[in-house]
């Protein structure tokens, strides 16, 4: 199916329990902290929301549905090669990501130093220019699952236009 004749936009959000024992992993970037994402693969919550917002945009369906938590072969993988695929099946549907613009909420730590370094990987896996990735970080003063510690949320905004445009 070519789709040349119009851009779409797609929503994303993923949750991720934090836990002891695991890595905290955002946008391909190992950030140094106490507990880390409980997840069938390495639990990277801000590549998995783009992954769906950039399906959802090509009406591809869900990142559980291409990359099911019951296939063992993604046990523990790197989330950035779902993004890889997932921008591959965009090009084969006459796609390509204009841009993408991310919030991350969680407490702590800070995610400041590592932001630069998060939209780089992004920007290398889907193949497009740095300026077309926005990734940013916030808190919620304490309030909810994200303010105790308990987890870490993400939501992403992905647009996609016509390949060739």
């Amino acid at each position: 199916m070519m789709v040349t004749h119009t851009i779409r936009i797609g929503t994303g959000y993923d949750v991720h329990r934090l836990v002891e024992g695991r890595k905290l992993i955002l946008g391909g970037v190992e950030i140094p902290f106490e507990k880390g994402v409980l997840g069938h693969s390495d639990g990277d919550a801000l590549t998995h929301a783009i992954c769906d917002a950039l399906l959802g945009a090509a009406a591809l369906g869900d990142i559980g549905q291409h990359f099911p938590d019951t296939d063992s072969q993604y046990a523990g993988a790197n989330s950035l090669i779902f993004l890889e695929a997932i921008c591959k099946k965009l090009a084969l549907a006459g796609f390509r990501v204009g841009n993408v613009d991310v919030t991350i909420v969680l407490q702590k730590p800070k995610l400041a130093p590592h932001i630069q370094q998060m939209r780089l990987n992004l920007a290398q896996t889907m193949n497009c220019d740095l300026e077309q990735v926005s990734v940013k970080a916030t808190t919620t003063e304490g309030l909810g699952f994200t303010g105790t510690g308990e987890g870490v949320a993400v939501q992403a905004v992905a647009l996609i236009v016509p390949d060739g445009h």
